[in-house]
């Protein structure tokens, strides 16, 4: 997913201001949130169908991701993980079913409302994307300045303090290309966390880390979630990982979740796609061959090749 098209806003020096009364009508900037339903799953998905050009991508999906705890969802690779938080950030809509996130019915919810559910959540992305052209600081700055106003004063404190917290404070004047993979994980990370968001959603963040960079993200996962009081939705290949923090897991397959609960309940559970996923198997439901007509008879087919 691109950054800055999530952003969804154009560049700031291109970008006409706003008078504070048009910020703060319902719809602008100063738009005070729904109250919330503590209780209610922060994202309850219900019977929800998409598919993409006929192919079925969820069929009859049902997920309810509780507030305050980390999820983790998982399945085998094209069973529509990053999908599924398309749709969840509204990018893009299910062909039927409901989805409601904090609230929000994703249904009927206006341009104007989603863009203010949006800045409720953060979102790190699966490569990092941080904008080449800024600094450090400035790029953990970025949302601020985007959705604020801000002082410079309080801006700096916030981004020193989002530093901090990933451990990259003396970092701050450095450009993304003098930065490492994880270090760059850690910056999008506290450019993720800086607006404070209810919802904080990781899109496989430990592709391509060394195993301490590793070690640093599931162990700020962990924190950030404690600390702050927010949900976490995490996206993720690596079973064995993310199971040392997830509180849930959810395993997606053929448009559906095929298992569900903590990380315990999955490893003992006797279903044969979650026994091959969870042990890496190559053989099981999950087919190693992509279907193709039979290998002999195409070989030996008489068939002109151009």
């Amino acid at each position: 997913m691109d950054w800055r098209r999530w952003a969804n806003t154009a560049p700031p020096w291109n970008r006409p201001r706003k008078s504070r009364a048009e910020r703060l009508r319902p719809g602008g900037r100063g738009s005070a949130a729904k109250p919330l339903n503590q209780s209610a799953p922060i994202v309850d998905i219900r019977n929800l169908d998409y598919a993409v050009s006929g192919r079925p991508v969820f069929a009859g999906l049902d997920i309810q991701i509780p507030r305050g705890k980390i999820t983790a969802v998982m399945g085998p690779s094209g069973t529509g993980k990053t999908t599924l938080l398309r749709l969840i950030t509204g990018q893009v809509q299910a062909d039927s079913g409901a989805i409601d996130v904090a609230g929000e019915d994703l249904r009927a919810i206006s341009r104007a409302n989603l863009y203010i559910l949006r800045r409720r959540m953060g979102m790190l992305f699966q490569n990092g994307a941080l904008l080449t052209d800024l600094s450090v600081f400035e790029n953990v700055a970025f949302p601020l300045r985007e959705h604020t106003d801000l002082t410079e004063r309080l801006i700096r404190e916030l981004v020193l303090t989002k530093l901090q917290a990933v451990g990259l404070r003396g970092a701050a004047e450095l450009m993304p290309a003098e930065l490492s993979g994880g270090m760059s994980r850690r910056v999008a990370l506290a450019r993720a966390i800086v607006m404070d968001p209810e919802l904080l959603i990781y899109d496989e963040p430990f592709v391509g880390l060394d195993p301490i960079s590793l070690g640093v993200i599931l162990r700020l996962i962990r924190r950030l979630n404690d600390t702050l009081g927010i949900t976490s939705i995490v996206v993720s290949h690596d079973v064995q990982e993310i199971s040392t923090v997830a509180d849930q897991v959810f395993l997606l397959s053929g448009g559906k979740v095929v298992a569900g609960g903590t990380p315990q309940v999955l490893k003992t559970n006797p279903t044969e796609i979650v026994k091959q996923f969870i042990g890496g198997l190559a053989d099981g439901p999950v087919p190693f061959h992509f279907p193709a007509p039979d290998y002999f008879d195409e070989l030996l087919s008489r068939k002109e090749v151009l």
